[in-house]
């Protein structure tokens, strides 16, 4: 099952967690650069916790660029497998990190938060790592 049918499995409340994690994990995502003059991934805090933004397909992509009325300018993205961002480009955040897929889409979208078994348990909020931990 690909990732967005996990997704909503997962909603209706007859998902696996395990099943949508493995899925994300395998997914290549669209993440859209952050301004240039910025640089980065573009992302949003909320909670203390920076959530990067990342898309399932163009659709998608485009309904969160409709959404923030700049659906008509050039969007650079990279395409990232859910694994690759969550083990190597979370840990380089710098503070709690997770992942927002498909933030447009009222009825798909879906917080990959940092804690333990989605993030590495030195990222995780929810393991003591001494220092490292505090937000």
């Amino acid at each position: 099952m690909e990732l967005t049918a996990e997704i909503a499995a997962y909603q209706a409340g007859a998902g696996d967690p395990g099943q949508l994690l493995g899925e994300f994990r395998r997914a290549v995502l669209l993440v859209p650069l952050a301004d240039e003059s910025a640089g980065g991934l573009m992302s949003a805090v909320s909670g203390g916790i920076r959530w990067l933004y990342a898309f399932t397909d163009e659709e998608s992509f485009a309904r969160f660029a409709e959404a923030r009325g700049e659906a008509g300018r050039e969007w650079p993205y990279l395409s990232i497998l859910g694994a690759r961002l969550v083990d190597a480009v979370v840990p380089e955040v710098g503070g709690p990190a997770g992942i927002a897929v498909n933030v447009a889409d009222e009825d798909g979208a879906m917080l990959f938060p940092p804690v333990a078994g989605i993030v590495p348990d030195s990222c995780a909020v929810d393991v003591d790592n001494g220092d490292q931990g505090e937000a």
